[in-house]
């Protein structure tokens, strides 16, 4: 039986519902990220945003700066996505 894969990381969305709402384009992203020190192609971007590549705690930092929020605001919990319920 084939197993699940997991996501590389976990604010790939997020990263993506700030850069549309910036009105940024996966190219543009790429070149602030450039400017911020970030080798970032815009492949590197959507991969992101697919959650298909790992994002070191540096570069989340990074990012959130460029977004202009907080490297908290960019993780599920805090982003409003429901948190999970204890089980008993």
């Amino acid at each position: 039986m084939a197993r699940k894969k997991q996501p590389a990381n976990v604010v790939g969305k997020e990263i993506q519902k700030r850069r549309y709402a910036l009105g940024l384009t996966q190219e543009q992203f790429a070149g602030k990220c450039q400017l911020h020190g970030l080798d970032f192609s815009r492949g590197t971007i959507s991969q992101i945003e697919a959650q298909i590549r790992r994002v070191t705690d540096d570069e989340l930092f990074q990012l959130a700066s460029i977004l202009g929020v907080t490297a908290d605001s960019l993780q599920p919990d805090s982003a409003g996505h429901a948190k999970r319920k204890r089980q008993k």
